[in-house]
């Protein structure tokens, strides 16, 4: 009996072996008909899946073109730079690991914590944009699971200060947002790449795989502007400011051959590498931006408006006396009463009186026809956003109403008319030109530049001589002279204007010229904005400034002396200077 139970239960195992051996077979028959399909039926589709999960379309970012001056001088550059970011999803398993993190990236660790916190159910978020290559690499060795690098390029701008009115500057996303970065964005922006990566399963690259398009670098941009001459028009008006305590100050130097803009300063400035929120009343480029009544530094276009009529002459006389003139309810004055004067000294001592009775013996609507012709009243086309046209008022042809006499007369010594710095700067280049209008241009030129006549040369040559007068002993502006050259020029002093009215005890210091006076090379114009102190006049605050930017953009351009030895003893640094 026993005998034949065991013989039942060795039959009883063998059938149990016996079926697990089928199904070890079957199924180790179907694994490797699996396999074989996987492998030689399926290849394509498992080597796409896979790929989706490591391989990654990567952005090249492109180089962004550089501003240059036009010596080829960086003006502003582009570094590269690694941005940190975070998978807040991935990152939140590693929260123990935040305050080491925050510390990394040289931040506070609550602030991190609550950031991190108020996006843990998004897949991405910004932990540190632009951070040195070298410092972002120590955080991402640190091997924080949700922690990446992103390749970028961040703006540099060598200069700072000296240059940021007209370079401007970008937003952290590399984009131009003021000055020549805007205003040439399309230029110098360039086109990202692409490129095929694989990743791991903490999204760091390690493999190229190959190239899907190339990053294609901005264009480059070269300015007028010489840095060299640029950094003394700074360095210059920052002293002059700040010795006045003055409010603002813009300095415009321009090439009257070319048109090209030389130096375009401005105080206020900011620092474009480091830009804080109190520097944004300096953000704007009050050279371009910023209208004022020019004051007595357009007397010299009403006496050209004069001499082009031909009812005037250098040496025709003017009686100024008593040293005042009253039309309709209001009085016009000088300074002193200057008596009998020919048109060059009503230049020369700067006369109100003398300004209006040539303006008013022009036929009607003269004076204001020469303003347009020189430029006032419309954009100098320079290309930076923000540029006004001032205000220059104007009358139809064909209209029957005519200019008021007091309207004419404030005009001829500049008030009623509103301008930039930039329109004045070009208005004294027509003169330097020989008569001769060109547009402005913050770009380098190439070649002759044309341009059209606006007054004959004659007349142009006979208003820098009166000009010149200015700088004498005599003149208004003797310290706005340049040691060894001939300068042309003209003081200005105006009442702002605030609530309707002018203001007793606040002033706009102006000085405009061309040197050297035998044949300009440049126009220059310096503008002082309220200055504080005794000192107020043009002669005062802004010739002395006009006298050591002008001396020192003459050597940069190697221009000769083109005054006698001799006569340079009659050069007087000190006088009254009020205009």
């Amino acid at each position: 009996m026993k005998i034949t139970e065991k013989k039942q239960k060795v039959r009883d195992y063998r059938w149990r072996f016996y079926v697990a051996a089928l199904l070890l077979c079957t199924l180790s028959t179907s694994v490797f008909f699996r396999i074989a399909y996987l492998q030689l039926w399926n290849r394509d589709f498992l080597q796409d899946e896979g790929a989706k999960r490591v391989v990654r379309t990567a952005t090249i970012p492109a180089y962004r073109g550089m501003i240059q001056d036009r010596n080829g001088e960086p003006l502003a550059v582009s570094t590269p730079v690694t941005t940190i970011w975070a998978n807040p999803k991935q990152l939140w398993d590693e929260r123990d690991r935040w305050p080491e993190l925050a510390k990394a990236l040289g931040e506070k660790s609550s602030s991190l914590s609550k950031h991190l916190t108020a996006m843990k159910d998004k897949q991405f978020m910004y932990l540190k944009r632009h951070m040195n290559p070298v410092k972002a690499a120590a955080v991402l060795n640190m091997d924080i699971s949700g922690v990446y690098g992103l390749s970028e390029y961040r703006r540099f701008y060598p200069a700072g200060e000296v240059t940021s009115h007209i370079v401007g500057f970008n937003n952290i996303d590399d984009q131009g947002q003021e000055g020549i970065e805007l205003a040439f964005e399309d230029t110098l922006r360039g086109e990202p790449g692409k490129k095929r990566v694989i990743k791991d399963l903490k999204g760091r690259i390690v493999k190229d795989i190959g190239l899907i398009e190339n990053a294609k670098p901005g264009r480059d941009v070269m300015l007028s502007i010489d840095l060299r001459a640029q950094y003394i028009a700074y360095r210059e008006l920052l002293a002059a400011v700040h010795a006045y305590q003055a409010t603002a100050g813009v300095a415009v130097a321009v090439d009257v051959r070319t048109g090209e803009i030389v130096a375009m300063a401005n105080q206020p400035s900011f620092n474009p590498n480091n830009r804080k929120p109190k520097d944004q009343d300096g953000f704007r480029n009050r050279a371009i931006t910023d209208v004022f009544e020019p004051g007595s530094t357009m007397k010299v276009f009403t006496a050209a408006a004069g001499l082009e009529s031909g009812r005037w002459k250098p040496s025709s006389l003017i009686d100024t006396t008593p040293g005042a003139l009253r039309i309709g309810r209001k009085t016009i004055r000088d300074t002193h009463n200057y008596g009998l004067i020919d048109l060059t000294h009503m230049i020369t001592k700067s006369s109100n009186v003398g300004a209006t009775k040539v303006a008013l013996s022009l036929k009607d609507g003269t004076l204001p026809t020469m303003l347009h012709r020189v430029g006032f009243g419309e954009k100098t086309g320079v290309g930076i956003q923000g540029e006004v046209s001032g205000v220059l008022p104007l009358r139809p042809s064909y209209g029957k109403e005519r200019w008021g006499e007091l309207e004419t007369a404030t005009m001829s010594y500049g008030y009623g008319v509103s301008v930039t710095a930039a329109q004045l700067a070009r208005a004294y280049a027509i003169l330097g030109a020989h008569g001769i209008k060109r547009p402005l241009s913050i770009v380098k030129t190439s070649g002759d530049v044309k341009g059209e006549r606006v007054f004959s040369e004659g007349v142009a040559e006979n208003v820098i001589k009166m000009m010149e007068t200015v700088v004498s002993k005599e003149g208004t502006a003797q310290r706005a002279a340049v040691d060894g050259y001939r300068v042309g020029g003209k003081t200005g002093t105006v009442h702002k204007a605030a609530g309707g009215k002018y203001e007793a005890r606040r002033y706009l210091g102006l000085f405009a010229g061309v040197a050297p006076a035998e044949d300009p090379r440049l126009a220059l114009v310096i503008m002082i904005d309220d200055p504080k102190g005794k000192e107020y006049y043009g002669g005062q605050v802004a010739g002395p400034v006009f006298s050591r930017i002008m001396a020192g953009m003459l050597r940069i351009k190697n221009v000769p002396p083109d005054l006698p030895v001799q006569e340079w003893a009659n050069i007087v640094p000190k006088g009254n200077g009020k205009s």
